[in-house]
């Protein structure tokens, strides 16, 4: 296996708790550098993890900053109580987030819903834009109408390269330059390393956000750095790939025969001696034809991206804006 080439299907990890994960794995035990608490309330498991040091950062792959990971694997069986919980809890943590951050409660917000709206798993942002509660044509228009309780939000779903021609990051610079918000909330989908976390997971960062990252494209983003203000990313993984479930798989089908196999030489023996970068070369050749992964999401998907959506949007429209009431955002979920 020393001539093993991986370079088409190295794409980056998105969930930083995943992350975490595969360090901690490949390692020998807690990353230095990296906080995590973790909290697990009525079935909604909250991870948040700091990363402070450049070790740290190295280590996980992941940028220095703030990152909250909300896990519910129940949202699969559509319990709209418990969507109405989600989206109530995501609203608390999220003007949390804000609060820890330094984003004042009259900072002028932007969100910004990444992604295609032609292609299911891709839309969340634009979904999320859609069901966002905007503001800002009020403040400019006749702010002394304006109840108080409301913040000057705008938003904008600006497409994908491929349908505009224009990446999405020189779109929203040119909003900024214009609008001059305090700070952007960027929506996109992610891919995910696990089944259990597509379309049940919600991660939180500071450090911005990469459209494309999440399917191995490596493109301008839409970053601090870039755009000169602060970005705020929200993801939740719709897509995993091929390779992946081949993999776990694989996992799997050793762990069964452990149980009911004695054969520690034979065919036991051999599934043991296959390494994570074996399994990857033999998905290697068997998607050869194509040259590149494949990505896969739930037959269910359309309802599970409006659910996941409308759960992001109500909890953003709470905590954004004060009038919105933060202990039960059920009224603003359907």
């Amino acid at each position: 296996m020393s001539d093993l080439d991986l370079q088409r299907f190295n794409v980056g990890i998105d969930l930083a708790l995943e992350a975490k994960e595969l360090a901690e794995s490949n390692g020998s035990g807690p990353i230095p550098g990296v906080l995590s608490d973790v909290t697990d309330e009525d079935g909604i498991k909250i991870t948040r993890l700091d990363v402070t040091t450049e070790e740290g950062s190295r280590i996980m792959g992941k940028m220095i900053g703030h990152y909250v990971t909300f896990e519910v694997p129940e949202l699969r069986k559509q319990d709209t109580g418990l969507q109405d919980r989600v989206a109530t809890k995501l609203a608390q943590e999220f003007a949390a987030f804000l609060e820890r951050i330094g984003i004042g409660k009259n900072a002028n917000i932007l969100i910004v819903g990444l992604g295609n709206w032609n292609v299911t798993p891709d839309a969340l942002g634009p979904i999320v834009v859609e069901n966002a509660l905007v503001t800002r044509h009020f403040f400019e228009l006749m702010p002394n109408e304006v109840a108080p309780g409301y913040r000057n939000v705008s938003a904008i779903a600006p497409g994908v390269l491929g349908i505009t021609g224009i990446e999405s990051s020189d779109i929203v610079q040119g909003i900024v330059d214009r609008a001059r918000p305090d700070v952007i909330i960027a929506i996109d989908a992610l891919a995910s390393k696990a089944l259990e976390r597509v379309n049940t997971t919600i991660q939180i960062a500071d450090t911005g956000i990469h459209p494309g990252s999440g399917i191995g494209n490596k493109r301008r983003g839409l970053t601090k750095e870039i755009l000169g203000v602060p970005v705020i990313a929200i993801g939740v993984p719709t897509v995993l790939y091929a390779s992946t479930i081949v993999s776990n798989s694989i996992d799997l089908l050793r762990e069964h025969l452990k149980k009911h196999a004695g054969d520690k030489e034979g065919f036991m023996g051999l599934l043991d001696a296959i390494d994570e970068n074996e399994r990857l070369q033999l998905v290697r050749e068997a998607l050869g034809p194509l040259g590149h992964d494949l990505l896969v999401t739930p037959k269910e998907i359309d309802q599970f991206i409006e659910d996941i959506a409308n759960i992001v949007a109500s909890g953003l429209n709470a905590a954004l804006h004060e009038a919105v009431d933060k202990s039960n955002v059920a009224a603003y979920t359907h």
